[in-house]
């Protein structure tokens, strides 16, 4: 796999609530995805995603990293939380809830940024889109707020 194609999620007024969303959506299509950010953030999206919908369950795996899923899961777990991400699993999107692009991020077919509204997270976000240009990644920009 090599990083075909970075998505920017812009303006978004609650990360959590958008990312179980942007989630669920993946699952339902198919797609197998592998989420990063802080520990913090992490647990939080995986306590919400138990509850943000109450009738449906979003199929998920909250670890540190890859090698603590059990193997007979890997390849059945649609959708990874991990502080430290790989696509070893099969999972060939990643979705960064964190401040720096993360190591392993050129190894992932798609990489998705979701960016709300704080002037930290915007001026962080902007690093990120200097890095994914250098490397010649075509990015893609959505406008949350706008839609």
């Amino acid at each position: 796999m090599a990083l075909a194609a970075v998505a920017f999620h812009f303006n978004v007024p609650d990360r959590r609530e958008y990312t179980c969303r942007l989630l669920r959506k993946a699952w339902r299509q198919g797609a197998r995805v592998a989420v990063t950010g802080t520990s913090h953030a992490l647990d939080d999206l995986d306590r919400f995603l138990w509850t943000f919908d109450t009738l449906e369950f979003v199929p998920h795996w909250r670890a540190a990293s890859q090698d603590r899923l059990p193997e007979r899961l890997r390849s059945r777990t649609p959708i990874v939380l991990l502080d430290q991400p790989g696509p070893e699993a099969g999972h060939g999107v990643l979705v960064n809830l964190g401040q720096d692009v993360p190591e392993p991020a050129a190894r992932f077919d798609r990489v998705i940024e979701i960016v709300g509204l704080g002037d930290e997270e915007r001026a962080h976000a902007r690093l990120r889109w200097r890095h994914y240009s250098q490397l010649g990644v075509p990015i893609e920009r959505h406008d949350v707020k706008a839609i």
